[in-house]
């Protein structure tokens, strides 16, 4: 278990009272995107494509404050764009937090040691840094040399100042597996507090050479599967076994909202085919049987946790036997 136990309960607790009202679909993440700037152009990364045409637009706080009121979801992971450039984002994240929400912050870690003094160690906040592969590699896809090491010296800063702090490593179609794991092994030696692991998806404007299918996907992350007692995955047991092909877990786009400047993207954190006003109009207006594997081919090859994740709470919740599996996952 990576995310402290305080959140957790927040999480399960909303989750089964939103169960008892019957509630069918309701947000898990509020993914909130306060600034598209970023301090770096990642080979595998859609939004600089994406959103080239407007890389300086930004969300006021106290829009980013209204989102998460509107959404109502009890995690907010702030991402981006690189978030530690918006000039507000201490007294936004301090906001949330006053709300008793849960905090993901998302960072490449180019600025994460600098800005330590301007957060407050909490069970509800973590630093998500982003790495992709040892030195060398990490480098390459970032497109700058010396990411990896300033990452590192961040989060090891970061952990010793009493934050909490996660890695996501996203796996593409070119990736040393082995090397993989030895990242993932150095990780839990820090130690960090938990690891979030997931296949690249094929954003429009990506090189397509870069992301695995379904098929390679689950081939590669039966060796990452192999280390769930000795590195603290922060993905569920369920969705770990979804990505080593030992289950199916459907998606849930509604899940993970995202809110940026454009507005709240339709349908989810990876597609863009509109943007609605509001997390109402997103909510009652986005056709979602249109999409997932088998109905949008957009779809056919994603495993992203954004979607997945949140399906496993669903699963646990209709088996007795997989909600004590999540539970003896959660008190890890």
């Amino acid at each position: 278990m990576a995310f402290s136990r305080q959140v957790l309960w927040s999480l399960t607790r909303y989750t089964i009272a939103n169960k008892m009202r019957g509630q069918a679909r309701y947000p898990f993440v509020l993914m909130l995107e306060p600034t598209l700037r970023c301090n770096l152009a990642c080979a595998g990364c859609g939004r600089i494509r994406e959103l080239r045409d407007s890389p300086n637009h930004s969300l006021s706080a106290a829009e980013c404050l209204s989102a998460v009121e509107e959404a109502g979801a009890p995690i907010v992971s702030v991402t981006g764009g690189e978030p530690l450039l918006h000039p507000d984002i201490e007294a936004i994240v301090d906001q949330i937090l006053a709300g008793g929400r849960g905090v993901t912050l998302c960072t490449n870690g180019l600025l994460l040691e600098d800005s330590l003094d301007g957060f407050h160690p909490s069970s509800y906040l973590s630093f998500v840094v982003h790495l992709d592969g040892l030195a060398e590699t990490h480098d390459r896809y970032a497109g700058r040399e010396g990411v990896f090491a300033t990452a590192m010296d961040a989060l090891s800063a970061a952990k010793r100042r009493g934050f909490r702090v996660m890695v996501n490593t996203t796996l593409y179609k070119e990736t040393d597996v082995a090397e993989t794991v030895r990242l993932l092994e150095l990780l839990a030696q820090v130690p960090v507090d938990g690891i979030m692991v997931a296949p690249a998806f094929g954003f429009e404007g990506v090189d397509a050479g870069l992301c695995l299918t379904r098929s390679e996907a689950i081939a590669r992350f039966g060796p990452i599967y192999d280390l769930r007692h000795r590195v603290p995955f922060a993905n569920t047991p369920l969705y770990l076994e979804f990505l080593a092909g030992k289950r199916e877990l459907a998606c849930l786009p509604w899940s993970t909202p995202t809110r940026n400047p454009r507005g709240w993207r339709q349908p989810c954190y990876l597609l863009a085919d509109d943007y609605c006003p509001s997390f109402q109009a997103l909510m009652e207006e986005t056709n979602w049987e249109a999409y997932g594997a088998g109905n949008d081919p957009r779809c056919t090859h994603c495993m992203v946790h954004s979607g997945h994740d949140a399906a496993a709470l669903g699963e646990a919740l209709r088996s007795p036997t997989t909600l004590w599996r999540m539970l003896k996952w959660t008190l890890s």
